[in-house]
């Protein structure tokens, strides 16, 4: 009978069924192992997706230095008028304005409600000389309004700004 203990068929029968059991409990946990794997990736891709990044950075004014000076004796500050070229864009790329084909810069005091908030905020600390690329989110712009037709409402500006000269007043 194949059940005594000592019959060679049956020892080596139940050493192949379990190192078959053995390879196939292996074969598991790797699958196990890989499907957490790839369940971790997916969770990290779909926190990371463009929705949920750009969601966040919508919210907030971002301020790239596109140009540092070396030498930099005064930075902007409220209540110091501004010359300024600038071009805005909205995220497509689409140009809503720029004074540079004017070739005459805009001027303004900063920090006096004169300009939308994202350039109040963004224009602070600049020295003369410097360019700056400011992301403007709506609600630091021109809200959910716009400024039609060029500009619809909710949208993302997009500025290139260089500060050309700073008139600071004398305080009184």
């Amino acid at each position: 009978s194949p059940l005594r203990k000592g019959n060679k068929k049956f020892k080596s029968a139940i050493k192949t069924h379990i190192k078959r059991c053995i390879n196939h409990l292996i074969s598991i946990n790797y699958f196990l192992f890989f499907m957490r794997a790839l369940w971790l990736v997916a969770v990290a891709a779909l926190s990371l997706s463009p929705a949920a990044v750009n969601g966040a950075d919508k919210k907030k004014l971002q301020i790239g230095i596109k140009k540092r000076v070396d030498n930099c004796p005064i930075k902007s500050r409220k209540g110091d008028v501004l010359n300024m070229h600038y071009t805005g864009k909205l995220e497509d790329g689409t140009e809503f304005d720029s004074s540079i084909p004017r070739d005459r810069p805009f001027t303004f005091t900063l920090g006096t409600g004169q300009v939308i908030k994202g350039w109040d905020q963004g224009l602070l600390g600049m020295c003369e000389g410097e360019k700056r690329k400011l992301v403007i989110p709506a609600e630091l712009g021109y809200g959910d309004r716009g400024a039609p037709p060029k500009i619809p409402g909710g949208a993302t500006l997009i500025f290139e700004v260089e500060l050309l000269s700073i008139e600071r007043r004398s305080e009184l």
